[in-house]
């Protein structure tokens, strides 16, 4: 086999290098054209603004026009960069965008989710058989060059084995793992991607950037160890082997390495081909979706803390595929109950006792200032799908309302989030929750979700179908452990 070229790109200029694929690195290289279009962007806020004082117009042609060129931009950047864009594709409430504004933004930013540059096939083929060693007609039967999707770390290839099965490889982009630890050691670099949220709107929200481009940073670093990954949804699988709605496609491990994963194929509908299904089927993804995220947290204290719409596919018979892994957190028993608790307390009305909790847990430092009424409010306002008129429909509306009573600085319930003194192990949740919910609320989900969250906190008896599917999977599956 003649040998491949090394995909290690060679040096550019001082100061800076370029990958094989056009992953630009460096501090000026990466950081500039953010603070330039930034600043660009502000300028052109005040213009706007001040025409449509004059002329009684709206300013949705300047956000159109500052969308388009973000996602651009971010589309080309790849790393952490692109990923960052990704998170605020799905997330219903950017808290500095007029909220009339706030589809415009995630349409253009949606194009990131699978419409990412893809690298040519001979550098996909160069990363491919130097991670495991072989040609790729001795790995595989047929191979297509075409990616399926291309995001912000890799890219997703369809293959066949020579044993006749079909799966799908995700080969790393070289240099990437390289930029974004580049932009991670950049601290200049999120903050002010972040700050972009400010330059697109006069109104002011008063938040830790770089605490949260820290806490984004952390994240995406970990999602760049594939074996990692590999690791994760082989724990996933076992969990769910068998389940009648939630599908997690098994992988392939004399095929992967660190920049290389090969699982079954998984086929099925899109997120935007799923959006425009009937309203029942919309439904049970929806709930599928709520008893993987929730389901996983509170039996197994494990969960996967990358709601993305790309990493789901949806079937004709109600169930879903969860597809990436990267990013997966876990909580001991003892960090499970302890949430579960507070919000047990505060679905049952109880004010003083939701205030007991969240204190001796540590959530609130005991103050002068905060009442045990404002951290009532905190968490049970935004849960009004459990505690609301049966059966509740999670609307856009609602899971903006959701994410600025429980998530904003400067909402609702802005006192007691000052004086939240939330653990590090639970820095995720609002990632979590904020997507899960931003997701739900696109497919304008209906349910009884108080009797998901009674089976949950009070141990009822589910009332759903999908729910009693799930117990007894739940069951057989316990009962095979004990025999084990």
């Amino acid at each position: 086999m003649n040998r491949l070229p090394d995909v290690d790109p060679p040096p550019a200029a001082k100061g800076s290098t370029r990958s094989g694929d056009g992953i630009g690195r460096g501090r000026l290289r990466r950081t500039a054209p953010l603070v330039g279009l930034s600043a660009r962007t502000a300028g052109e806020a005040v213009v706007a603004g001040l025409r449509n004082k004059l002329t009684g117009g709206d300013s949705a042609e300047f956000h159109i026009r500052t969308a388009s060129r973000y996602a651009e931009l971010l589309g080309h950047s790849k790393g952490a960069l692109m990923k960052a864009g990704q998170l605020l594709s799905f997330v219903s409430a950017a808290p500095a965008i007029p909220r009339q504004y706030q589809s415009i933004y995630q349409t253009a930013l949606a194009r990131l989710r699978n419409d990412a540059l893809p690298m040519a096939p001979e550098l996909a083929r160069a990363v491919l058989e130097r991670e495991l060693g072989q040609s790729t007609e001795r790995l595989f039967a047929q191979f297509d060059w075409e990616p399926l999707a291309a995001a912000s770390i890799g890219q997703v290839h369809a293959a066949r084995l020579h044993d006749g099965r079909d799966v799908a490889v995700k080969i790393q982009y070289p240099g990437v793992a390289a930029a974004i630890d580049a932009d991670l050691k950049n601290t200049e670099l999120l903050a002010t991607f972040l700050s972009l949220m400010s330059s697109m709107s006069p109104r002011k929200v008063s938040i830790d950037i770089r605490g949260v481009a820290r806490e984004l940073g952390e994240r995406i670093a970990e999602e760049l160890d594939y074996r990692l990954e590999a690791a994760n949804q082989r724990e996933f699988a076992e969990i769910y082997r068998g389940h009648p709605f939630i599908r997690v496609p098994a992988v392939i491990d004399e095929l992967s390495s660190g920049r290389v994963l090969t699982q079954e194929l998984a086929k099925g509908r899109s997120w935007e081909q799923a959006l425009g299904a009937n309203q029942k089927l919309r439904d049970n993804w929806a709930e599928a979706i709520h008893r993987f995220t929730y389901g996983s947290y509170h039996y197994y204290g494990t969960y996967n803390a990358d709601p993305h719409p790309g990493n789901y596919l949806f079937h004709d018979d109600g169930s879903v595929s969860f597809l990436d892994f990267g990013c997966v957190k876990r909580l001991d028993r003892d960090q499970v109950d302890a949430l579960n608790l507070i919000m047990r307390e505060c679905l049952r009305g109880d004010v003083q006792r939701t205030w007991q909790v969240a204190v001796e847990n540590g959530f609130y430092e005991p103050s002068g200032s905060l009442t045990p009424a404002e951290v009532y409010a905190q968490w049970r306002e935004p849960a009004e799908m459990y505690w609301g008129e049966q059966p509740f429909t999670i609307t856009p509306e609602y899971a903006t309302k959701l994410i600025e009573q429980r998530y904003s600085p400067s909402g609702p319930s802005a006192n007691a989030f000052r004086h939240l003194t939330l653990p590090v192990v639970y820095t995720t949740i609002s990632r979590i929750d904020s997507g899960v919910m931003s997701l739900l609320a696109e497919l304008r989900a209906t349910n009884h979700w108080r009797s998901i969250v009674d089976e949950h906190f009070e141990g009822a008896e589910p009332q759903t179908s999908m729910g009693k599917a799930d117990r007894a999977h739940r069951e057989q599956r316990d009962a095979v452990a004990g025999r084990a």
